[in-house]
């Protein structure tokens, strides 16, 4: 599979991971807290499987800043939290950053 391919799964696993973080309610809810631990471990497996071939430096930034630009989201669409104008031009810089990150890479 393609290396970024592989790289926006583990996205996607530590996204999902995150999330289930929240519904866990400090570990107290069975289910949620399973998914917490599947979707950390099929992330860093992906993201180990990633670096055989890409950069780690980049790979680090790109998972780190797509997962807190889509936690912050799915905080506002499916938790109902506030994002402040900070807050978007915060994700807005991750983005840029990534962006540089791959124009260098």
């Amino acid at each position: 599979m393609h290396p970024y391919a592989l790289l926006g799964l583990a996205i996607v696993a530590e996204v999902v991971g995150t999330s289930a973080l929240k519904l866990a309610d400090g570990f107290t809810k069975l289910v949620p807290s399973l998914v917490v631990v599947v979707g950390y471990g099929l992330s860093f497996w992906l993201l180990a499987v990633t670096l055989k071939t890409l950069p780690i430096g980049f790979v680090y930034a790109v998972w780190a800043g797509a997962g807190v630009a889509a936690i912050a989201l799915i905080g506002v669409f499916w938790f109902g939290e506030s994002l402040s104008l900070s807050g978007v031009a915060g994700i807005a810089l991750i983005i840029a950053g990534v962006v540089v990150l791959q124009l260098s890479h």
